[in-house]
């Protein structure tokens, strides 16, 4: 399955946006395919918030949600954890918020709509990286 390690235990991610229904088809691309879903967050500061005490291998963080949108949250996370894999989910394919996140030190992004192994595929290359 694609969502393994090298050991055989599960990849695990949280799924950061402020849309349910975005989380909701992060969730059920990747699990599938083995991957296991440690959290949801529905903003920026609560991924912060909950980061810690769940540690995933990837986030997937929207990059525009209420009360802290993404890029502020993943710069957070980044401090915490330079090594931590983010990828950023945008709508819009704005160079502005790209060279934003890169200046953060996120490079991987995916934009929405995806389609479910767009998913699998960048979660996966991402963690091998």
């Amino acid at each position: 399955m694609k969502g393994l390690k090298a050991d055989g235990t599960p990849i695990r991610v949280m799924a950061v946006d402020d849309s349910p229904v975005t989380r909701k088809m992060v969730r059920k691309a990747l699990e599938p395919e083995g991957f296991e879903i440690v959290a949801e967050a529905g903003n920026g500061k609560e991924a912060v918030e909950i980061y810690a005490s769940t540690l995933p291998d990837v986030i997937t963080m929207d990059v525009t949600m209420p009360i802290m949108d993404g890029l502020e949250a993943a710069g957070n996370i980044k401090k915490v954890n330079p090594a931590q894999k983010i990828i950023m989910l945008s709508a819009m394919g704005d160079s502005d918020i790209k060279a934003d996140a890169q200046s953060r030190g996120i490079t991987d992004f995916c934009t929405k709509p995806f389609k479910p192994q767009e998913m699998v595929d960048k979660v996966r290359e991402v963690f091998n990286r």
